[in-house]
């Protein structure tokens, strides 16, 4: 989920910097059917091609190999580092039994950018920053999750690199941290670092641990919101709400800032201010027949947990991208497969 455009000024960047969910998360503010406003009379949500236009805005993408660095920021145990680092390295692990998360990474590359040339189909871990003590304290602003960067790639001590090209900057917020507007309209949000602040532009992303803050809406369907009366909560795969449900925004941040890193790449809309990106169209759409408040069909393993597609060793449950060439939300475990 991105926010802005490079070339309007500062105050406006800041004061527009959310760009809007259009499929279905329980909001507490929004209808169960929010999907259905975006999508008319539609009856197949995930598959809407006479509604949405993704169209290609001539800005570059991620088509060299991708180099994720994460900043893990507060309180972190080594077993939820392992998950969230599994799941990235299984992007490129396409001997993963199917469904996988590496087919799932096919929809995203067959993006491409202006010399025709696709997103990367390397995703790999780099090297990883932390900041156990708080360093930026416990409530982060827009900016200072810039400023965190900036201390994660100038730190006196085994700095990241400076990787403006293939670099994904990924800032993991433990569950005692607060962000602006987490849990309100956002659960993670990518963009690029401005030179004024970390002196490189940088595509970045953060996605927050909700367990303790929101997990009915940013761990949905792991947790479920006290104020949706019978809605039962599913099993999480790997043992943990927060982080599982961490995974499929981690998901939907690593696509979008892969084909949209300076937000001037692919998004719908005429508004660049509010770009809807791939991963937005298909936001709680984890299988067939997914839209407005059902998330479609999923799968259970033998201890009852949900997931939809296969890591290297571990499940994961990931949301379903857009894709541009069949016009409707795709995703490896789909039945028409």
């Amino acid at each position: 989920m991105a926010a802005a455009v490079l070339m309007l000024p500062l105050f406006f960047i800041l004061c527009f910097f959310t760009a809007p969910v259009i499929s279905w998360r329980p909001w507490p503010d929004s209808p169960r059917n929010a999907t259905a406003a975006v999508f008319e009379g539609s009856k197949k949500y995930e598959g809407s091609s006479e509604l949405v236009k993704m169209k290609y805005h001539m800005g570059p993408v991620l088509s060299g190999n991708i180099t994720v660095y994460p900043i893990w920021y507060g309180s972190w145990r080594t077993p939820q580092k392992r998950i969230i680092r599994e799941f990235i390295s299984s992007i490129s692990a396409p001997a993963s039994r199917p469904p996988s998360v590496a087919s799932w990474w096919r929809t995203v590359q067959q993006y491409t950018d202006q010399t025709g040339s696709n997103i990367s189909r390397s995703v790999r871990i780099g090297g990883e920053k932390s900041d156990r003590f708080y360093g930026h304290g416990k409530s982060l602003t827009r900016l200072s999750v810039q400023s965190l960067i900036k201390s994660a790639v100038s730190a006196s001590t085994r700095p990241l690199p400076i990787n403006p090209r293939g670099g994904l900057y990924l800032l993991l917020t433990s569950d005692d941290v607060y962000v602006q507007d987490f849990c309100n309209n956002v659960c993670g949000f990518h963009y690029f670092t401005f030179p004024s602040i970390v002196g490189y532009t940088l595509p970045y992303a953060w996605v927050g641990n909700s367990a303790k803050l929101c997990p009915g809406i940013c761990a949905y369907p792991f947790s479920v919101p006290k104020y949706i009366p019978n809605l039962k909560p599913v099993k999480s795969p790997n043992g943990d709400v927060g982080v599982d449900g961490m995974i499929s925004v981690i998901a939907h941040e690593i696509a979008e800032v892969a084909t949209n890193p300076l937000v001037n790449a692919w998004y719908a809309g005429g508004d660049p201010v509010f770009p809807v990106e791939i991963a937005d169209l298909c936001e709680g759409i984890y299988g067939t027949g997914g839209g407005g408040s059902y998330t479609g069909q999923m799968m259970n393993d033998g201890q009852g947990a949900t997931y939809n597609m296969n890591g290297i060793r571990r499940r994961f449950l990931v949301q379903w991208v857009w894709n541009h060439l069949l016009s409707y939300c795709t995703g490896p475990n789909a039945l028409d497969h």
